[in-house]
């Protein structure tokens, strides 16, 4: 629009040249000056129907920046891959929530765990002492007070199973009771074990550490053990672990 604005006063420029030069061939003058065609020039640029070009050349300029800010069109063919990735997204994060969950109640039971079997020895000392380790009954009050000869008097007649068990549990009572070690009702026999040989002196260790493999073999491999083994932890189970440690112990 501004070049044909530009055009136009062209022309108009040219028509009133032309004009001029028409006049000044009918009638003899003097030529126009620089400064009278200047002034035309000024005229005709200052007519009103000439101007408001800038006023279009901003709307223009407004038109084609409102275009550009338009926000770009997807193809809805693409639409499955978008959902895809947003689902993909939240199930991860969900996954990662779950993850951690898991990992704290792992951390808290090992922590608990841990502390069960390596706490200070004062306080489990104050702890109640338990009644039952698994499924076994190991109250004092529950055990005979000659338990190896008991034992022994079982396996002669041929009921090595309770024989074993006698021995097992008169071992975590005596332990419990006398020894004051932190055996809890969810120690397993490398439990005991493990707190066995870090309490007791070589020989009381070594008996319980026999003691707990013929349980083992007998329980879970269904093996029992030859007749002289079976009675000879019979015979030396008050010796190892009797029902009230010496003064000297003490």
């Amino acid at each position: 629009m501004c070049f044909e604005r530009r055009a136009w006063l062209r022309a108009a420029l040219f028509a009133l040249l032309v004009a001029t030069a028409c006049a000044r061939a009918e009638t003899p003058a003097a030529p126009a000056s620089r400064e009278q065609v200047a002034q035309e020039i000024e005229r005709l640029r200052d007519d009103p129907l000439l101007g408001r070009s800038e006023m279009k050349k901003t709307l223009r300029f407004k038109e084609r920046q409102s275009k550009t800010n338009e926000a770009p069109k997807f193809n809805p063919a693409w639409d499955w891959l978008f959902s895809f990735s947003r689902w993909l997204a939240d199930s991860a994060r969900v996954l990662m929530w779950v993850l951690g969950a898991f990992l704290a109640v792992f951390i808290l039971v090992g922590l608990r765990r841990w502390l069960g079997l390596r706490g200070p020895a004062e306080g489990l000392a104050r702890a109640a002492p338990p009644s039952h380790v698994q499924s076994l009954d190991i109250r004092p009050e529950s055990l005979p007070d000659d338990i190896g000869a008991a034992a022994a008097l079982l396996w002669q007649r041929g009921e090595q199973r309770a024989a074993l068990s006698l021995l097992y549990r008169g071992a975590l009572s005596r332990l419990v009771h006398v020894h004051t070690l932190p055996i809890r009702a969810a120690s397993t026999e490398g439990d005991c074990l493990r707190l066995a040989r870090a309490r007791l002196d070589a020989p009381r260790a070594g008996f319980f550490t026999r003691l707990v493999g013929v349980w083992q073999y007998a329980v879970y491999g269904a093996q029992m053990p030859a007749n002289e083994q079976a009675l000879a932890l019979c015979h030396e189970f008050d010796a190892q672990l009797p029902a009230a440690l010496p003064e000297a112990a003490q």
